[in-house]
């Protein structure tokens, strides 16, 4: 299976995702023109990477900022890593942000609410 990587850009996150070592991240901001068009690709990615994960997932969440249509896509990204979890790899989620900025520490805390996932909140100088 191949790497998924994909550069940031001013609006999209660098996405990086290794089968070798079944670390998933994205960094940066995501405000896309086109949330569902723009993540429609990690979908697919996905759904290769599912028929042979690693044991243990790691999903490094490193956003600045996010706009409402790519909440609903990272929500369907963690659903559909919930489903996962479990039967064919152990999901863990690290979510990043950065110190003082309140919005995106609970952001994380509402994810982990809403999907039964393993969630870390940690507090960074900087992403």
């Amino acid at each position: 299976m191949r790497k998924f990587h994909l550069d940031g850009s001013p609006k999209t996150p660098l996405i990086d995702f290794d089968p070798e070592t079944g670390v998933l991240e994205l960094k940066g901001r995501s405000i896309p023109e086109n949330s569902v068009e723009f993540y429609q690709p990690i979908t697919d990615w996905l759904n290769e990477y599912e028929t042979a994960p690693k044991q243990e997932t790691i999903i490094e969440m490193k956003l600045e900022y996010f706009n409402t249509s790519s909440s609903k896509c990272i929500l369907d990204f963690f659903k559909r890593l919930e489903k996962m979890n479990g039967q064919s790899t152990s999901v863990r989620v690290n979510w990043y942000f950065e110190t003082d900025d309140e919005d995106m520490a609970e952001a994380g805390e509402d994810y982990q609410a809403i999907v039964e996932l393993p969630f870390k909140i940690i507090e960074i100088d900087e992403i």
